[in-house]
């Protein structure tokens, strides 16, 4: 129908505003084309970082493990699993990871006293904003620097032992020369140099729980380790498994502050310390990439049971 001058005003422009469908419906498809694809620009560089810098030396590492290179000469000889036949069958290399058990009990403190000190601090309490400072500024300082301080601090006639001596102890032990002594005090230290971080995690977690519960909790006559028990535990539980996670591994992957403090001497040398030289200081990177190996293999088992006991709230549900 031509559109005359008998038809009406609105009819003409109803008509002339009507959409057509071969010439807009083209630019709204090729819009929600390119809205797809947009995403994947962006995600582009941290994929080439992630897979040049992660998987690549990953891969790298797997394929050094099977063979007995030692880091110089360019022929790499396939040996297969005799690396980690080594492994298992020579005690002076695994009964290292016994010394992970002192930072494992350390970092259990760790996360306790983390816990207890977020959720003193979740409420109110005076200077509760230098407390939280304080706790976390550890965190902060290099671990170079903590372990010079805490060389110093620990070593004989150091700043402990002349506390020691001033409260009436004449004879205190050999803090990092001691056996009996030197694990205990490395995680010491990693406990003061890493509970701010947990403690920072935990803070965030509580602090994110909505005031009507405690609010309804106080009105239902819950004391304070109610509160704590059904309210802060289920609400902070995944942060609680991500730590755990964190401490366990750290524990056994444990380097920093023995390698500063001690170079692994006195029955301080750990799984890592012990990959580190034997990679670098007796030429065995073959051996060292299978040591590396099984330590990402017993971590990602590790993971996994703790996924596995301690699900997510999603998880159990279903």
């Amino acid at each position: 129908m031509a559109i005359g001058q008998g038809t009406s005003p609105a009819t003409r422009a109803l008509v002339t505003t009507r959409p057509r469908k071969g010439r807009e419906q083209q630019p709204l498809r090729a819009r929600r084309q390119s809205a797809g694809f947009t995403p994947w620009l962006f995600l582009v560089v941290p994929l080439a970082f992630l897979v040049v810098l992660t998987y690549v030396p990953v891969a790298n590492m797997l394929w050094y493990s099977l063979t007995s290179w030692d880091g110089l000469e360019p022929q790499k000889d396939f040996v297969g699993i005799d690396n980690f036949v080594q492994i298992f069958t020579k005690p002076e290399i695994f009964q290292v990871f016994f010394v992970s058990l002192y930072y494992l009990v350390g970092a259990v403190a760790q996360l306790v006293l983390a816990l207890y000190l977020a959720t003193l601090l979740s409420f109110r309490t005076r200077f509760k904003n230098l407390f939280k400072g304080v706790i976390f500024f550890p965190y902060l300082i290099n671990g170079v620097a903590i372990g010079l301080v805490f060389l110093y601090f620990l070593r004989p006639g150091g700043t402990l032992d002349a506390l020691l001596v001033a409260v009436g102890i004449q004879d205190p032990p050999q803090w990092l020369g001691d056996p009996s002594f030197v694990n205990a005090s490395l995680a010491a230290t990693s406990v003061w140099r890493y509970m701010g971080l947990n403690f920072v995690l935990f803070l965030g977690a509580i602090q994110s729980v909505p005031a009507e519960q405690y609010e309804a909790a106080d009105i239902d006559g819950a004391n304070s380790w109610h509160k704590f028990r059904f309210i802060i535990l289920p609400s902070i539980r995944r942060i609680l498994g991500l730590s755990f996670i964190l401490a366990i591994a750290g524990a056994l992957s444990a380097f920093e502050m023995p390698y500063i403090m001690t170079g692994g001497a006195n029955g301080s040398e750990t799984f890592v310390i012990q990959t580190v030289n034997t990679a670098f200081k007796f030429s065995k990177v073959g051996l060292a990439s299978a040591m590396a190996v099984v330590l990402l293999v017993i971590v990602l088992i590790i993971t996994f049971v703790q996924r596995r006991v301690f699900p997510d709230e999603k998880g159990g549900e279903s």
